[in-house]
C-alpha cells in the first residue's frame, strides 16, 4: 500500500523507528536490514512509497482496545463488538485480517501473510468452531489458509489456481529488502518463503448468508481488484468488510487479474449500500473507514472512465488521486 504523508510529529517518530531497526533486528527471528533511503525495491505500488515505514505507528489504532496475545509479529485490536482486527504492520502491505465472533461460530476474514502463526493466534483468541473466508486470493490474504480445515471460496479459476500455492520465486520480492522493517518471528526464513497450498471445503455464491449464531454475514461477490474479490455485509451492525476493494491508499486495478471495468461495476453496486452501512473494514492500514467513501469510490471510478487525466505516472502506470485515496490503472 502506498502511504500518504502524515504530520511532522509522526514523521519524526518514523525516523526514530528507522534508526532503531538494526537493534530491533537482533531481538530474534530473521535479521532485517534497514531499507535504503529511496526504497526503490518497492515498485508498481504508486508514487510516494519511499520510506513507507515513516507512517508508523498509525494514530487511528490508538482508538481501539489492544488484545494481548503471544506473537510480536501481530497486533490485535477490538474494533467493534465481536470484531477483532489482526494487524501485521511489519511488512509493506500492513495487511489486516478480521476475526468475527458469533454465539456459535467464528469467521476469519483473511489469514494474512503467512509470516506469523495465524492458527496459533486465532486459537488464543477464540475456541469457537472456525470458518475462513478470503476477501480475495492475493498472497498477503491467504498466507495462513493452509493451517485451517474449513476454507470457503468463490468458484473461480483464479481461486482454484491460487489454492495450489505460490512458489518462493513468485513471492520472494515481498519479503525482500524494502518490504519488511521489523524483526520476523524466530524460525521464519525469507529465502524459503512461499504460500503453501490449501484445500477449499466448498464454494461461495453471491448473496449467500453465513450464520455465526446471533450474527449473519452476507456474501457479496465484488470482482475488480481480483477476479475472486468479495465483501461481507453485516446488515444488523452496519458493517461492510471490504478487503482490498477499498482502503485509504492507492487502489490497484493494474495487477495481473485486475479488471477496471468490473471494478467500476462493483463500485456502483456498493454505493447503493451506503445508506445501510456505518463502517467499512478494509484489508490494509486502518480498520474502520466511514461508509461515505463508498460514494466517493464510485464517483472516482466514474471520473476515470469518463476520461479524467492521471495525476501522475508512477512505475509506468497511471495514478489518479482523490481525497484520501488514489486509483492506479495500467
Amino acid at each position: 500500500m502506498q502511504r500518504f504523508q502524515l504530520p511532522f510529529p509522526i514523521r519524526r517518530l518514523g525516523s526514530l523507528v528507522g534508526l532503531a531497526l538494526g537493534a530491533v533486528a537482533l531481538l530474534g527471528g530473521c535479521a532485517i536490514h534497514p531499507p535504503d533511503h529511496q526504497n526503490q525495491q518497492v515498485v508498481n505500488r504508486g508514487e510516494g512509497k519511499d520510506e513507507w515505514w515513516r507512517s508508523l505507528p498509525r494514530p487511528a489504532w490508538q482508538a481501539f482496545e489492544k488484545i494481548d496475545q503471544s506473537q510480536d509479529w501481530f497486533e490485535v485490536y477490538r474494533v467493534r463488538p465481536g470484531v477483532l482486527a489482526i494487524y501485521e504492520p511489519g511488512q509493506f502491505e500492513e495487511v489486516i485480517s478480521y476475526l468475527v465472533l458469533g454465539d456459535e461460530r467464528a469467521l476469519l476474514f483473511d489469514t494474512g501473510l503467512g509470516i506469523g502463526d495465524m492458527a496459533r493466534l486465532v486459537g488464543e483468541l477464540t475456541d469457537l468452531p472456525l470458518t475462513v473466508v478470503n476477501s480475495h486470493s492475493h498472497y498477503d490474504h491467504i498466507g495462513g489458509n493452509h493451517a485451517f480445515d474449513t476454507v470457503l471460496s468463490p468458484a473461480t479459476d483464479y481461486t482454484i489456481a491460487r489454492a495450489e500455492g505460490l512458489a518462493h520465486e513468485e513471492v520472494a520480492e515481498f519479503v525482500g529488502p524494502g518490504w519488511i522493517w521489523k524483526s520476523t518471528p524466530t524460525g521464519f526464513a525469507p529465502e524459503s518463503y512461499a504460500i503453501r497450498p490449501f484445500s477449499i471445503r466448498r464454494t461461495l455464491t453471491d448473496g449467500e448468508r453465513l450464520d455465526l449464531g446471533g450474527r449473519v454475514l452476507e456474501v457479496l461477490l465484488t470482482p475488480g481488484h481480483a477476479p475472486d474479490a468479495l465483501c461481507l455485509l453485516d446488515r444488523a451492525n452496519g458493517l461492510l468488510f471490504v478487503g482490498d476493494t477499498f482502503y485509504l491508499a492507492p487502489l490497484y486495478t493494474h495487477l495481473e487479474g485486475s479488471d477496471f471495468d468490473r471494478y467500476l461495476e462493483t463500485t456502483r453496486r456498493l454505493a447503493t449500500l451506503e445508506p445501510q452501512v456505518e463502517w467499512l473494514l478494509p484489508g490494509h492500514n486502518v480498520p474502520l473507514v466511514e461508509s461515505h467513501y463508498l460514494l466517493r469510490l464510485r464517483d472516482a471510478f466514474e471520473r476515470i472512465a469518463g476520461g479524467m487525466e492521471p495525476s501522475v505516472i508512477s512505475d509506468g502506470n497511471r495514478e489518479f488521486r482523490f481525497d484520501g485515496f488514489s486509483v492506479i490503472t495500467k
